[in-house]
């Protein structure tokens, strides 16, 4: 094991400093290589845990909106959704800017989303007291509509 290499558990920033100064000197034998293979990696999955789980609160949200919206709006003269509309437009708003700063991600959208949806459902059944037989089995909603700031079920 390697100076570099045991600094990785000791001092991450001190390693991560060090790698890129190695990688500016073009000094490329030096590099901790498997731990860098095992950063850079875990930076893809941490993009894709993000997608998905913003996907899945916003899928939740739609859910929410579509058989429970009416529902409470009946019931309570105040309900007025605003809060569930905040969640939508935000989980939006944050989809967009991480699709706009990572655009490897949005060939990841599709797999995503077809993750997140039976996470969104049971997240969804949670907070509504709904049976998870109110929902649909596979996603009521195209990707277009899911990522479209206009678009409430």
């Amino acid at each position: 094991m390697t100076d570099l290499s045991r600094l990785y558990d000791a001092n991450y920033t001190e390693w991560a400093m060090k790698n890129a100064a190695l990688l500016k000197a073009g000094r490329f034998s030096e590099l901790d290589v498997p731990h860098l293979l095992e950063e850079l990696e875990d930076m893809g999955k941490s993009d894709h845990r993000e997608l998905s789980s913003r996907l899945r609160v916003l899928l939740a949200h739609l859910l929410k909106w579509q058989f429970q919206y009416q529902q409470l709006s009946e019931r309570w003269k105040e309900f007025d959704g605003r809060s569930w509309r905040r969640t939508i437009i935000n989980q939006r708003t944050s989809i967009a800017i991480l699709l706009r700063k990572k655009p490897g991600l949005s060939s990841f959208v599709t797999e995503a989303l077809a993750e997140a949806y039976p996470e969104a459902v049971e997240l969804a059944t949670k907070e509504t007291q709904l049976p998870r037989t109110h929902f649909p089995e596979t996603c009521p909603y195209t990707q277009t509509e899911i990522l479209n700031d206009d678009y409430y079920p």
